[in-house]
């Protein structure tokens, strides 16, 4: 038997949280029409992104999902390069026919050439695994992401106000 939550109903913020009350002998005003010295604050604490199906976090979530593939091959061939030359040849050999772009596509396809593919396969998705769960610095990737567009943001106005401020000494004579 599921249970239900009973979350109790708030007015939304944009209405008057009183009846307004008019005064006698003056028709009422409407809510919409009164205005108030003070800002509405929203109940809204991010930005709505437009868009078709997945959130941005989901699309990122998947090149990210794609990319681990690709540093997790790049990790497994190392490996087979030294111990098991042979493997390690099969790979680059598949590697050669096979497109990296879609990470769950070549594994499957890894999976489904042969006995000896399979097994690369699989080690693959183990260390794919292993490598998100374990090694990848989660916490250094916000901070390089922040980081990475501040300077972009601070670099992009820089340029463009040395660049506007040319035009206008040129303009200006200045």
């Amino acid at each position: 038997m599921s249970s239900l939550a009973l979350l109790p109903l708030t007015q939304p913020s944009f209405l008057p949280s009183k009846p307004f009350k008019s005064n006698v002998g003056f028709p009422p005003a409407s809510p919409l029409n009164q205005r108030t010295s003070h800002a509405t604050p929203l109940n809204c604490h991010k930005m709505y992104v437009p868009g078709n199906g997945a959130s941005p976090e989901a699309k990122a979530a998947k090149n990210l999902h794609d990319f681990f593939n690709y540093i997790t091959v790049k990790i497994v061939s190392a490996q087979l390069q030294s111990y098991n030359p042979e493997a390690y040849k099969d790979l680059m050999e598949f590697l050669n026919t096979h497109s990296l772009n879609d990470g769950d596509k070549f594994c499957a396809s890894l999976m489904r050439e042969s006995s000896r593919h399979k097994t690369l396969a699989l080690r693959i998705l183990e260390v794919r695994s292993a490598y998100c769960k374990r090694d990848f610095e989660w916490e250094n990737l916000k901070r390089l992401v922040f980081k990475m567009v501040d300077e972009s943001n601070t670099k992009l106005m820089r340029e463009y106000v040395q660049e506007t401020s040319r035009v206008t000494e040129k303009e200006t004579g200045k």
